[in-house]
């Protein structure tokens, strides 16, 4: 993860880094990675976990709130009242996911600058790049994934992913390790991943037994393109 802090420049001196909390292991793993690296590092930086409550029935917040409180992270957990949003807006056969996150999204972004938080902090991984460059170009037809650096829509809130370098088993051997008290969000679809995100990861496990560095590969080829080879007539287009 300091690797990825440093080749791009995710964490600067006097920054204020807001850290979604959502009781899961990448999350939980992000804030605790990112607690050892501010006391070490040569600059000065502080954190706040921010805990998302959508309204699920069984959410519990409580076991978050204990283990941030043992942690001495600095924390807030803020309640909405999503899950009924999304129960009254969402499009029959659309994503639950997709819906719920960008309700997320848009309350750490209020929050950050509510509590004065320059950054945003997520606890995307590298398995989660290059299934989302998959999936877009399976089921999108378009060449993009995510980035591990970029300004929100809002024009104010830098949103960081720390993790990109780090493999989910091997976070999921750290969380074990770490014996954090994870937390299931109580929607209707957790612990069901997303069908089409499903198929990516079964077809990266696939491939991996046969291409041990895939993922590895795809995650290269997010940092090495060529946009002379390419279709976009915005990339291909001659100078004048």
């Amino acid at each position: 993860m300091g690797r990825a802090v440093a080749d791009f420049n995710l964490i600067e001196e006097g920054d204020r880094v807001m850290v979604g909390v959502s009781g899961g292991k990448d999350s939980y793993t992000l804030l605790h990675l990112l607690e050892r690296l501010r006391k070490r590092a040569p600059i000065k930086f502080e954190l706040m976990a921010v805990t998302i409550d959508s309204g699920y029935p069984g959410f519990r917040t409580d076991i978050i709130r204990d283990h941030l409180l043992e942690s001495g992270i600095p924390f807030h957990i803020e309640p909405t009242e999503h899950y009924q949003i999304i129960e009254a807006k969402r499009r029959p056969g659309s994503s639950y996911c997709s819906f719920c996150a960008r309700l997320k999204r848009g309350t750490l972004y209020t929050l950050a600058q509510q509590f004065n938080c320059n950054k945003l902090a997520l606890g995307h991984h590298l398995d989660d790049f290059v299934e989302t460059l998959l999936l877009n170009q399976f089921y999108v037809g378009s060449l993009k994934a995510m980035a591990p650096r970029m300004l929100a829509d809002n024009g104010h809130t830098t949103v960081i992913r720390p993790l990109v370098y780090l493999a989910e088993d091997e976070i999921i051997t750290f969380a074990k390790q770490m014996k954090f008290p994870i937390v299931c969000c109580r929607c209707p679809v957790c612990g069901v991943a997303d069908i089409k995100r499903r198929r990516m990861k079964g077809l990266l496990t696939e491939l991996q037994k046969e291409i041990p560095f895939i993922k590895q590969s795809l995650l290269n080829a997010l940092g090495n393109v060529k946009p002379r080879h390419l279709l976009d007539p915005h990339l291909t287009k001659p100078a004048d």
